[in-house]
């Protein structure tokens, strides 16, 4: 079976040093309650970086 994961928010923020120890935090502190956090390259803004947060389904 496919896995879907629902888009619950996503944010436009500049890069920091720790941002990849954030997001790795996040995922593994909300693991438990189905919420994954997601980092990439912004698609609107050069130099920019998008944080997703997904809602995982099973």
């Amino acid at each position: 079976m496919e896995r879907a994961d629902m888009i619950l928010a996503t944010k436009d923020v500049a890069m920091s040093e720790d941002m990849y120890q954030l997001i790795d935090f996040l995922n593994r502190t909300l693991k438990d309650l189905n919420v994954i956090f997601g980092l990439s390259k912004s698609k609107t803004d050069d130099g920019k970086y998008t944080v997703t947060i997904y809602r995982a389904h099973e």
